[in-house]
Parts: structure tokens; sequence; C-alpha cells
């Protein structure tokens, strides 16, 4: 794909779909072009990093609960389903484990728990999901500061190469 393409692709509404918040989404656009999908990536950090917990929250509050089918059949439906996938389970135990965590997790901190998932195994998941709990709120926010960091890297990736 030519820099023109890679460049083309990136407009705000295109974006939404690695990072839910449209400023973050029109920041990353105006800064184009970018000479690859590095800076792409350099750039997406830069902005994530700027915004603060309000708008934020916005791009986390997109997130289905992990464990949990995102619905749809969209470009970022899709992603989070392939994202969540080596965390599902046909364990029983582990999957009520989760609901549960879920909603602990939502009632102490008021949003769905976020992790990037590719690569975990359910187990994983509960495992961080009862860690963070232990959290309190500052530090769990840079947590899903940084967990969401992670997802908009692997979906920017995404977005470039398809």
């Amino acid at each position: 794909m030519s820099t023109d393409e890679f460049n083309a692709r990136l407009e705000p509404e295109a974006l939404l779909g690695c990072c839910a918040n449209p400023v973050w989404a029109e920041r990353v656009a105006r800064a184009r072009p970018f000479a690859d999908v590095e800076a792409l990536v350099a750039s997406g950090a830069k902005e994530l990093a700027e915004l603060d917990w309000a708008q934020l929250r916005i791009a986390v509050d997109a997130h289905p609960r992990i464990g949990q089918r995102a619905e749809g059949e969209g470009r970022e439906a899709r992603w989070s389903r392939g994202e969540q996938s080596a965390a599902a389970t046909e364990d029983e135990r582990v999957r009520a484990e989760l609901v549960a965590g879920n909603i602990a997790y939502e009632e102490r901190f008021g949003h769905v728990f976020l992790i990037c998932a590719t690569g975990l195994e359910a187990t994983q998941v509960l495992a961080s999901l009862r860690e963070r709990l232990h959290n309190d709120e500052a530090a769990e926010r840079a947590v899903v500061r940084e967990e969401l960091g992670r997802i908009v890297e692997l979906r920017l990736r995404k977005l470039v190469t398809g």
C-alpha cells in the first residue's frame, strides 16, 4: 500500500474503530500525513496520553465487558471478538467468576474492566481482574490508560495492514 493510500484510510471516522473518542480521532487524523505505521502508532499514543479521564472514559465505555461477545458485524465488533477469543473458555466456573468479577469491578470503579486480552487465556484475565480489584482509583486509572493504549496500538496496526 502506498503512503498516500495509507494516509487516506486514516479519516476520523475510520480511526474511531481504534479508539472510540472523537477528540482523539480528530487529533490523530489532523496529524497526517504519517511516513509509516510507526509514526501513526506514536501519534496515537501521544494523543491518548493527552486525554483527561473524562475523555478516556468515552473510549473505555465503548468496550464490551471482558468475556462478553461484542455485538454487530462492524469492524470494531469483529476486532473485539478476535482480541477476546483466546480468553474465551468452556469452563463454567471460570466464566461465572469472570461475570462476578466484572460486576464487582464495575461497582468499585464505575466502568467496565478493560484489558488487552490478545493472547491471554481466560484464567490470566481472571487473575488480572482479581488483582486489579485491589487497586485504588488512581492506580487503576493508570492501568486502564495503559491497557487502552495497547488495544489502540493493535487496532491502528490492523487498520493499516487490513
